[in-house]
């Protein structure tokens, strides 16, 4: 796992990437948030979905509510870039549509987007 730190606007933003999978369960979730916090110093992270399990884009799985309760718990702003096109779930859509329409969780295109999100809230 790379972090690499952006400051946007004053606010400083962690953008990691990997190879391999980073958020496969909450455990895996809520480690990734202290690793963050520690070693960058901040609470607004920006991550591919690629770093994501697949299980938490199907929302019957209950897997996405679950880790981005923790994150709200544990006031962590996320914002998830890559191609959310290939998903055909009203559900997913749906719940995409209403977590960008928020202030904490975003689903976007690019990382440039996300860490723009993450700066104006």
């Amino acid at each position: 796992m790379n972090i690499t730190t952006i400051n946007r606007n004053g606010i400083d933003i962690a953008a990691v990437s990997s190879d391999d999978l980073l958020i496969t369960d909450v455990q895996s979730a809520l480690d990734l948030m202290a690793t963050v916090r520690y070693e960058a110093g901040t609470s607004r992270i920006v991550v591919k979905k690629s770093a994501i399990s697949e299980d938490f884009f199907d929302l019957k799985t209950r897997l996405a509510g679950e880790i981005l309760q923790k994150f709200i718990n544990y006031e962590t702003k996320l914002a998830i870039y890559g191609d959310f096109s290939g998903y055909s779930s009203k559900s997913l859509k749906d719940f995409i549509y209403e977590s960008n329409n928020g202030k904490d969780i975003f689903f976007v295109n690019d990382e440039e987007q996300a860490v723009e999100k993450l700066s104006k809230v």
